[in-house]
């Protein structure tokens, strides 16, 4: 059994999908279409930067969506593969859930890069910069990195937004707090923190005017039929009713990314083999977390092109 799975912020870098546009007229069709939707020529952004505009989650989310699916529409348009035979899954990290969802038919692609410009700006809108913050736990498990949040958080938020794999965790919540818990992690057995280089405080409660954003909004744009089963996000296991996806899509906002739990629940559920598109960076965390299982990636045209003879 296979899963097809797709990254979520910080997976960006200017020049992401320069090669795949040179190469292929399908990948820029993608990249026209999003930015015709978002009346703004994101692609150019995305290919020349400047970083600090790429990195604002405003453009971030959609702009790493829009790499994922050009080259799934490369590997499907030019390469003969239909996603909907080959996975018996999708899954993606926080934003990925979107790009999964666009994948398996549930959104158009124009859909999915109007809801994920409006969640950035919606997330950066919630908190007031400076206010909040997160950090990475390295060499923390679930349950370290939960008693540190509580140590810390002293009647501020300090919650787990991201359970990544057995050896990484993200906090997220109020700025001291977040400080509090890098100061703290030693006393906990915990290797390192860091504090991340994000704009806002993600998958936590202070994220709940995002939540009522995104709540509105997929009232108006609401998923259809997925076309491929869903590992969802803040349940770790699967989805396929369009109405259960709309709730959990507002839930993820404040919710955690239980993508460890996600990773353990498809091997058991049978997946051995999994497929990240457009990254490299979630196939490695199931690794990690699932073990014997195989995880390949495709993001340039020759990598699409070895994919595409795989599967």
């Amino acid at each position: 059994m296979r899963a097809f799975v797709f990254p979520g912020q910080g997976s960006q870098k200017v020049g992401m999908g320069v090669e795949l546009a040179e190469a292929s007229a399908t990948a820029r069709e993608v990249f026209e279409e999003v930015n015709d939707a978002l009346g703004q020529d994101l692609f150019k952004i995305m290919a020349e930067g400047p970083e600090d505009q790429l990195t604002l989650t405003a453009n971030a989310q959609p702009a790493i969506m829009a790499h994922a699916i050009a080259v799934l529409r490369v590997l499907e348009k030019d390469g003969g593969i239909s996603l909907a035979d080959k996975a018996d899954f999708v899954a993606g990290h926080s934003l990925g859930e979107y790009t999964a969802l666009c994948a398996s038919g549930a959104f158009s692609l124009a859909d999915t890069a109007r809801l994920l410009k409006l969640r950035g700006e919606s997330m950066q809108a919630a908190v007031p910069v400076g206010l909040g913050a997160m950090a990475a736990l390295l060499g923390a498990d679930i349950e370290k990195a939960t008693a540190l949040a509580e140590a810390a958080a002293e009647g501020e938020v300090c919650t787990v937004a991201n359970d990544n794999d057995p050896g990484q965790v993200v906090l997220s919540g109020h700025k001291g707090a977040i400080e509090r818990a890098v100061a703290l992690v030693k006393d906990h057995g915990i290797k390192r923190g860091v504090i991340l280089p994000v704009s806002a405080p993600f998958h936590c409660p202070l994220m709940q005017p995002a939540a009522d954003a995104m709540a509105e909004a997929l009232e108006k744009t609401a998923p259809g039929t997925l076309a491929v089963a869903l590992y969802a996000n803040v349940t770790a296991s699967v989805v396929t009713d369009p109405a259960q996806v709309k709730q959990l899509l507002v839930e993820q906002v404040c919710g955690r990314v239980r993508w460890r739990e996600s990773a353990i629940a498809m091997a058991a559920a049978g997946v051995t083999d999994f497929v990240e598109l457009g990254g490299k960076v979630v196939g490695p965390m199931i690794k990690r977390s699932a073990g014997e299982v195989n995880v390949a990636a495709a993001s340039t045209m020759a990598e699409i092109e070895e994919l595409a003879k795989s599967l």
